[in-house]
């Protein structure tokens, strides 16, 4: 008889641990990192996985909010940009070294995606105290930059400084010194999806990470 009750209790405890664990696969949105993109929350780059019902999803790190001035001296805000996908990056017009590689790359994007109105390009420049309305537009005549897809922005040197380290952590050197005066020149390519959430890093200046760009934009776009 004690036999029955204790076998009785042993069943009880299996089932409800099985109820139990049927629950918590069905509350636990696995990710497949094969088709998903990771996150980047800090300028350690660490990519994160994070699902839509995880504790932590609603404070995954966005771009704040930003005014500049683009290459017609129209007003460019992060409004500009809600619900798009789109490609940063930071240079300047005077730049002999990496710039006109990223300017080079940024362009044959733009090409790809030239007829996809979810896909715009974003680009600021670093020394904006030189970088004027005008200058931008004459560099984007000779970059073949079409201002519907692709902004050249100009604005306040500390609020794109500002924007640049603690929105897109796209400079390296600040991690490591935290000079605030330090002149701000990178490669990187800054992927940002529709809800301005950073979603990847590239190299600018190398042809493969183009394409990967281009592979990754396609795979964001399956996104609900």
């Amino acid at each position: 008889m004690l036999f029955s009750k204790n076998k009785i209790i042993k069943n009880n405890i299996y089932i409800l641990l099985t109820i139990l664990m049927f629950f918590a696969c069905k509350t636990e949105q696995k990710i497949d990192k094969e088709v998903t993109l990771p996150f980047f929350n800090s300028a350690l780059f660490t990519p994160e996985w994070i699902a839509e019902n995880a504790a932590n999803y609603k404070t995954i790190h966005k771009i704040p909010a930003f005014e500049f001035t683009n290459q017609e001296g129209e007003k460019v805000t992060n409004q500009t940009y809600e619900g798009k996908i789109y490609v940063a990056d930071f240079f300047f017009t005077s730049c002999p070294g990496i710039c006109p590689r990223l300017a080079k790359n940024m362009g044959a994007l733009q090409e790809v995606f030239k007829n996809d109105k979810d896909v715009l390009f974003l680009s600021h420049s670093v020394t904006p105290e030189k970088d004027s309305v005008p200058v931008l537009k004459e560099y984007g005549i000779e970059n073949k930059v079409n201002p519907e897809k692709w902004n050249l922005v100009t604005g306040n040197k500390k609020e794109i400084y500002t924007i640049a380290r603690q929105g897109y952590f796209a400079d390296e050197d600040f991690v490591k010194t935290q000079d605030e005066d330090a002149f701000i020149h990178t490669e990187n390519f800054v992927f940002i999806d529709k809800k301005g959430r950073i979603r990847g890093v590239y190299n600018g200046t190398l042809a493969v990470e183009k394409d990967r760009i281009i592979r990754h934009i396609e795979l964001l776009k399956k996104e609900v």
